[in-house]
């Protein structure tokens, strides 16, 4: 073989092979056969149109019927005005009226010829207004004659229409004629007209369609199917590693020999592999994250702590100072100032271990009335100082949780309303379940705290008071978390409202 020749041949055997191996081509070969299966389709339907004779001689036989009720109807209009038109010398209308008659009837008729017959033997007039030929056709076709006179005959003795078929086999002839009633003895009307069936050439046709028709779908349902059963293989197998890795741990997927899902098997292990590479970056950078986080806040921290444990040692300073220049009453006094502000560092210390513990809150079954109660009339003094007036509502019975807790978060944020309410106004300690949680909230009539710490406020030394130390929302924040809570601060038509949101699910 020429090279020239094998070269081709290489292509074509590659162009085969890849139009195999490829879901685009194998579409392309299913979309062929489906076409040419529709072709074969429609001239199926041609052929089965064409071979329906039996429905297309039934349609002709009631066409002509109707021709001959159609030359009947007009020979009664032109039978009632007889003496107004052109009789002959025996007083009957002439040949050419009754081909205009006829014409009349048959002009919207399509391939039907008719005319008027006497005694079954005699043509009086023939028409053929739809005759496709070159002239008007005027004569009786002559191989059909004796067959329309046998059917005027029949009509004229049996006194009603009839309509003959006969078969051939390229055609149906159908002859269909009627008696005349009228003045006129003996004359009937006749129709004709001819269904073409092609019969043989037509039958190997269709079965030919049939037979291509038959060959591609089942090559087109065979490839389909192998199709399928391959796809659904390959993607059952790529949709359970899915399942069972983690995509950022996904293994290699293995190629599986098809063109575009091989595509998407080399996307999905190049995804794989900047996953992981990706959760590696950001552990890592997390991890940073975490240390600036805790660095920052030790720093804020200590900063908190220096801020707040500096006054206390300076004032001690000074009293000592004095201490040592007094006599012994000053150095009485020097001491019970000490005292007092190592009770103020002491406070500090024990204030910042309640923010810092972590230890498991000890859960008891706790009566909220008596609970909101007994916390109103811990704070109920300083209250009246400042006259404020102190309220409590619940619309929970009992709830679960820390109560020393949780009695020294809510005695924080009581704290903090009754600082920051107006003087005769009313702060209102209220617990109400949600669903499956219990919210304890404390509301005042006060601004709030500053737009600028808000973010912030339940930080450590995080405060709006000048004298506060800003521990006390952090102890409520510890307090909730504790207890796989949370404690925030509630948006409020008026006032402000600190709400501890606390899991209850129903018993």
């Amino acid at each position: 073989m020429p090279a020239a020749a094998l070269k081709i041949a290489g292509n074509a055997s590659f162009a085969a092979d890849l139009m195999v191996r490829s879901l685009r081509g194998r579409f392309i070969v299913l979309l062929a056969l489906l076409t040419a299966a529709a072709a074969s389709a429609g001239a199926l339907m041609y052929g089965l149109f064409l071979q329906s004779a039996t429905a297309q001689a039934g349609q002709a036989a009631a066409e002509i019927g109707r021709a001959c009720d159609s030359i009947e109807s007009a020979f009664r209009s032109f039978t009632a005005d007889l003496g107004g038109r052109g009789e002959n010398a025996n007083g009957e209308p002439s040949s050419r009226d009754l081909t205009t008659v006829v014409e009349t009837a048959l002009r919207n008729l399509g391939g039907v010829e008719g005319g008027i017959f006497r005694g079954g033997a005699q043509s009086l007039a023939y028409a053929f207004p739809t005759y496709q030929g070159s002239g008007p056709k005027t004569d009786l076709p002559a191989a059909e004659t004796p067959r329309i006179r046998e059917a005027n005959r029949t009509a004229l003795a049996e006194g009603r229409p009839v309509v003959n078929r006969f078969d051939a086999s390229t055609q149906i002839l159908l002859i269909a004629a009627c008696p005349l009633p009228g003045p006129l003895p003996q004359l009937t009307a006749w129709a004709m007209t001819r269904v073409y069936t092609f019969a043989g050439r037509g039958y190997w046709l269709l079965m030919a369609g049939l037979g291509v028709l038959f060959m591609s779908t089942l090559a087109a349902a065979a490839l389909l199917t192998r199709l399928t059963l391959l796809w659904s293989r390959h993607v059952g197998h790529i949709e359970a590693t899915l399942k069972t890795h983690d995509v950022a741990e996904l293994p290699a997927l293995p190629m599986t020999g098809e063109r575009e899902l091989d595509r998407i098997v080399t996307a999905l292990n190049e995804a794989g592999r900047n996953l992981a590479l990706a959760r590696q970056t950001a552990d890592r950078l997390a991890r940073q994250v975490a240390a600036g986080e805790r660095l920052a806040a030790i720093g804020r921290v200590a900063a908190g702590l220096a801020h707040e444990i500096r006054n206390p040692i300076a004032a001690m300073r000074l009293k000592a100072e004095n201490a040592v220049a007094g006599d012994t009453a000053r150095k009485d006094q020097a001491l019970v100032a000490i005292v007092r502000q190592v009770d103020r560092l002491d406070a500090l210390v024990r204030r910042l271990l309640s923010v810092t513990g972590r230890d498991k809150p000890k859960k008891a079954t706790v009566k909220l009335a008596p609970f909101l109660q007994a916390c109103a009339a811990a704070h109920d003094e300083l209250a009246r100082a400042k006259e404020v007036t102190l309220q409590w509502r619940s619309e929970v019975e009992r709830a679960e949780f820390d109560p020393e807790r949780m009695r020294s978060a809510l005695d924080n944020l009581v704290l903090n309303a009754i600082h920051a309410a107006p003087r005769r106004s009313t702060v209102l300690i209220a617990a109400a379940r949600a669903g499956d949680a219990l919210t304890l909230s404390v509301h005042d009539e006060g601004e709030g705290p500053a737009a600028d710490i808000r973010d912030s406020l339940f930080e450590p030394f995080v405060t709006g008071r000048a004298d506060g130390v800003g521990l006390g929302l952090s102890i409520v924040r510890e307090a909730a978390a504790a207890h796989g809570g949370e404690a925030r601060l509630s948006e409020s038509p008026s006032g402000t409202t600190f709400e501890i949101v606390l899991p209850c699910p129903a018993s």
